[in-house]
């Protein structure tokens, strides 16, 4: 689905129209079926052996415009939105939870990775925030690249203690501006931050993986 060009948008806050930009059309009523998307983890090579190591991984925290299922748009800086008869499978950080712990469990490092600790107890957590979880459309409307943002902590379960910080970007253009295309690129910056999260992760836990 190309973006119709009409000049009506819906603003994140109040969700009433607005004018502006010619790309986004108007979402239409609650009762409107939307798509439903999701992102894929990343094909990360196996690690060589299994660690005797558990992780729980927590949601990312979020802002309100990103604690949605909609597929955030921004159109500017100063203007957020939501792309039109699309939506993600579930709000996304959970969604991004299930591909990050997805993207630990497929690389067999650990025995046991999950949403909270196996038992009650565990020996790492993985603390994150999503800072950017978008779309950006040009200023001439014609191309639009997608831009994800978390910053992430590593925590021992035994003294809560800090063990290393970081943040992770990417970037990817999208195709087109066409929903699937657009999609696709949300999956390419997503498996270029799983692939430098879990690297990381990995090694703050004691463990590298190889290169691809």
């Amino acid at each position: 689905m190309t973006f119709p060009r009409r000049n009506f948008l819906i603003g994140v806050g109040s969700m009433s129209v607005l004018s502006g930009c010619g790309a986004l059309s108007a979402l239409g009523d609650a009762t409107t079926p939307l798509d439903a998307f999701e992102l894929r983890a990343p094909d990360l090579p196996q690690a060589g052996r299994m660690l005797s190591r558990s992780l729980s991984i927590e949601p990312p925290t979020s802002s309100g415009a990103l604690d949605i299922d909609r597929i955030l748009i921004k159109p500017n800086a100063v203007q957020s939105l939501y792309l039109p008869g699309a939506r993600w499978s579930d709000k996304a950080p959970l969604m991004f939870q299930t591909v990050m712990l997805r993207a630990f469990e497929d690389t067999g490092a650990l025995s046991y990775v999950g949403r909270r600790p196996l038992g009650g107890t565990g020996d790492f957590a993985l603390i994150s925030e999503i800072t950017d979880f978008q779309a950006e459309l040009s200023a001439d409307g014609n191309t639009v690249s997608t831009r994800i943002r978390l910053v992430a902590r590593m925590v021992r379960e035994s003294d809560a203690r800090i063990l290393a910080r970081r943040s992770f970007q990417a970037m990817a253009p999208a195709a087109s501006t066409d929903t699937l295309d657009v999609v696709q690129s949300f999956n390419l910056a997503s498996d270029a931050v799983l692939n430098d999260l879990v690297r990381w992760g990995l090694e703050v836990i004691g463990l590298r993986l190889p290169v691809a």
